[in-house]
């Protein structure tokens, strides 16, 4: 132990995980929300999440309370796109004690109704829009997860883990209309998906209708690319 250092000197703090869960139900943007079944905040809506055990890191912690509010199994987490996003750390952010929270964002394609699980009463999939006064900050990690994403389909292939394994164009398209709240060109769109070498990849087989009125669209799946070069960048102006 160096010289000079108490570790009785030092207030002990606890460190949750807390998941900002990101899917897209039937052309709308949807986060997972639990309701707190126990006080603090009991009633209130907030992300899933819970405290880091003393044997398990947070992410380890984050994947595990991902599985017990979803009901996927660790093989199916472990698939799901998941990222850290930052550490909320606010002396005051809860009022049980100093808790520091290290937040962490999922995008889901498509997942059975939550179970819920922990203290929390039920867990539900909840419009993004429709989202008010969350628990503790939450409602500002989900802001900055919600911002995150944004930026990330800017820049990255980040849009195919909102997809099913095979899926068309105008899903694909659907996907970044929801997450940017706004409505693209559709040409422009498929003519920038197809000319980015690795964003997609075309899948044999007869096509499928997509929800539109056209002919049945060719099929696609993700492809070996992770950064889009040039970025597709989101239209200025352009309200849904």
């Amino acid at each position: 132990m160096p010289d000079g250092y108490d570790p009785a000197a030092f207030e002990p703090f606890a460190v949750t995980a807390d998941l900002a869960v990101f899917t897209v139900r039937e052309g709308t943007l949807h986060v997972l929300l639990v309701e707190r079944g126990e006080e603090p905040y009991a009633g209130s809506w907030a992300l899933p999440g819970g405290f880091v055990r003393p044997r398990e890191s947070a992410e380890e912690a984050a994947r595990r309370e991902l599985a017990e509010e979803t009901g996927l199994d660790a093989d199916a987490v472990d698939a799901l796109h998941f990222e850290q996003l930052r550490t909320y750390s606010a002396p005051d952010r809860d009022p049980r004690m100093r808790v520091v929270s290290v937040a962490f964002a999922a995008l889901l394609p498509g997942l059975p109704e939550p179970l819920g699980g922990g203290d929390a009463a039920r867990a539900a999939y909840v419009p993004y829009g429709a989202v008010r006064d969350l628990a503790f900050d939450h409602g500002r990690i989900l802001a900055d997860a919600h911002r995150r994403i944004g930026d990330k389909l800017e820049y990255s292939c980040l849009a195919t883990s909102f997809c099913p394994p095979e899926f068309t164009l105008g899903e694909l398209q659907g996907v970044y209309e929801t997450v940017w709240d706004t409505v693209l060109d559709r040409p422009n769109f498929r003519r920038k998906v197809l000319a980015t070498d690795g964003f997609v990849e075309q899948v044999d087989g007869p096509p499928r209708r997509d929800g539109g009125r056209g002919k049945p669209a060719a099929r696609y799946r993700a492809g070996s690319a992770v950064a889009l070069h040039p970025p597709l960048l989101r239209p200025e102006g352009r309200p849904a």
